[in-house]
């Protein structure tokens, strides 16, 4: 897979700020692919608020800038992790932005003969620093069924 897949920007035009938005959504999806827990860190502000898939409701912003933690995260996994974006949709205003689109993640568990994929719909903020572009928000979520299952609809496809 792609590591990422831009869907059409809303406007015609790109400005270099919303490229340089999407090249940290990029860098970022590449450090997942590439297991390289210490670039996936660097792309979050100390004050990161994360709602991720995984417990607890909210992710502790040191949790989230610790590299041994994604290192935990990516040893579930054996070698092979795909994870990618599609439609993505950026929208800067002065030193803020929000991305938003929807994201895939394939990968075999630790130990496991089967692996899976499931897209989910994945937004960031994202806030200007001297640096650079630093994620303050990452929301993911999957949808659930409302037939009373309660399942998550992690079958659907874009």
């Amino acid at each position: 897979m792609t590591s990422v897949q831009h869907g059409q920007p809303a406007q015609s035009t790109t400005t270099r700020e919303e490229q340089q938005v999407r090249e940290v959504v990029e860098g970022r999806s590449h450090a997942i692919e590439q297991r390289d827990a210490d670039r996936l860190a660097g792309c979050y502000a100390p004050d990161v608020v994360v709602f991720d898939l995984a417990p607890p409701l909210r992710q502790p912003a040191a949790q989230v800038l610790d590299p041994a933690s994604h290192r935990a995260w990516f040893a579930t996994f054996e070698p092979g992790i795909e994870y990618g974006t599609r439609d993505l949709t950026v929208t800067v205003g002065g030193d803020v932005a929000v991305a938003h689109g929807l994201a895939r993640l394939a990968a075999t568990p630790r130990g496991s003969a089967e692996g899976f994929a499931m897209w989910f719909r994945l937004t960031l903020c994202l806030r200007r620093t001297d640096g650079g572009w630093l994620i303050t928000h990452e929301h993911v979520s999957t949808p659930f069924y409302m037939d009373g299952s309660f399942r998550t609809a992690v079958d659907l496809q874009p």
